[in-house]
């Protein structure tokens, strides 16, 4: 908005005696500029907005009463603090901020970031939808499964197809890149594309929302993974950068610089008041949210493998559930006896259960997910 409006004012003074009193309107037309005002937009936005906010969810009686099942479970030592009574549904809070930053700062009417703020709002209304279900039932069981699955399914499906379907994005789905290599792996494969950006933002949001266990961890664990892709999305979006590293230039990626740094100052703010002992929690409404913008982002600059590996903890997360989940089904339908692998999934709880602190996983997830970070940038040179 402010771009739009700072661009038309220039052209309104063209001209006149008072161009050059605004010229320095001129520096709202460049992303780094805008990408730094929106994270700081972001942050101030959530600092002043969260106390409010926690407030109101306080007074809606919207707060996890039940125990969740890693207490459920019992064995964990290490946890000092019960998390029942903190409120949910703090991804409220991220929403509204990230997506007012980025309609403020980016060129809004650009069709990437339509998709990546339609993909973000779809999803926080299903995680919305999810914990008020949780709230009602008091139980943490919410929303079947299957439901969520198919409206994840739903959303990135359209996503994939409207890419495939506009000339100008055809080559997202329809050309498959992988990590360390120049050219595509394969072409003419819209099916195969189409699949991958299914995966892509399906399997991340729910990834995202498995690795929302503990104080903080989620959170700076997607602060991480942000700020790897505010550095892909500003490559893929110069065409320049984007030749001499050898991948994809995808015309109109930039703006997602700004939805990127507008997700790392709303991620900070939230943080702060996320940090252990929590103040709030994010629910589902914040991890299905910020799980599918990666899964967007990551698609539509042409990159969906990188996600594997700078999401490398959110993929270990979601893997330690599908082990445990079919290794104990494996077992029970062979011996009788269900089995397991891990003292208890998803992999954070593994550890509280062998009598790790809750800040100890924290910190040290985030020293795996900076590793993984770093790995995910050296693909841009090493290719």
């Amino acid at each position: 908005m402010l771009y739009f409006l700072s661009q038309k004012l220039l052209e309104w003074l063209h001209g006149t005696p008072w161009e050059g009193d605004f010229s320095w309107l001129r520096l709202f037309h460049y992303i780094t500029v805008r990408s730094a005002g929106a994270a700081v937009t972001s942050l101030a936005l959530s600092w002043w907005f969260g106390p409010k906010v926690i407030h109101w969810l306080k007074q809606l009686r919207f707060g996890q009463d039940y125990r969740d099942k890693a207490e459920e479970a019992g064995g964990l030592a290490a946890r000092v603090l019960s998390k029942k009574g903190t409120p949910t549904m703090g991804g409220v809070l991220i929403v509204l901020v990230l997506v007012f930053s980025t309609v403020l700062w980016a060129e809004w009417w650009n069709a990437l970031i339509e998709l990546t703020l339609l993909s973000v709002i779809v999803l926080a209304g299903l995680g919305f939808y999810d914990d008020y279900a949780k709230i009602l039932q008091q139980t943490g069981g919410g929303t079947p499964p299957r439901v969520k699955l198919w409206a994840q399914t739903a959303v990135s499906g359209f996503i994939g197809v409207y890419l495939w379907l506009t000339p100008s994005t055809s080559r997202l789905v329809s050309e498959i890149m992988v990590p360390f290599c120049k050219y595509p792996v394969a072409t003419d494969a819209a099916w195969l594309g189409i699949l991958i950006v299914i995966l892509a933002i399906v399997g991340t949001s729910n990834a995202v929302n498995l690795t929302d266990g503990l104080d903080g961890l989620a959170i700076g664990c997607s602060l991480i993974v942000a700020f790897v892709f505010l550095v892909f999305t500003y490559l893929a979006g110069n065409a320049r950068a984007a030749a001499y590293l050898h991948i994809p230039f995808v015309s109109g990626a930039g703006e997602l610089t700004v939805f990127c740094a507008a997700l790392i100052g709303a991620g900070l703010g939230f943080l702060w008041f996320n940090c252990h002992p929590a103040r709030v929690f994010m629910g589902d409404t914040g991890s299905l949210a910020l799980g599918g913008a990666f899964g967007v982002v990551t698609v539509l600059i042409h990159q969906p493998f990188v996600l594997v590996i700078a999401g490398g903890i959110f993929v270990i997360e979601a893997a330690s559930v599908l082990l445990q989940t079919g290794w104990f089904r494996y077992t029970r339908m062979r011996t009788g006896t269900g089995r397991r692998i891990f003292l208890m999934a998803p992999l954070h709880h593994h550890f509280e259960k062998k009598g790790w602190y809750e800040s100890q996983v924290v910190m040290r997830f985030y020293i795996l997910c900076v590793l993984f970070a770093v790995v995910a940038l050296a693909t841009l040179k090493l290719r």
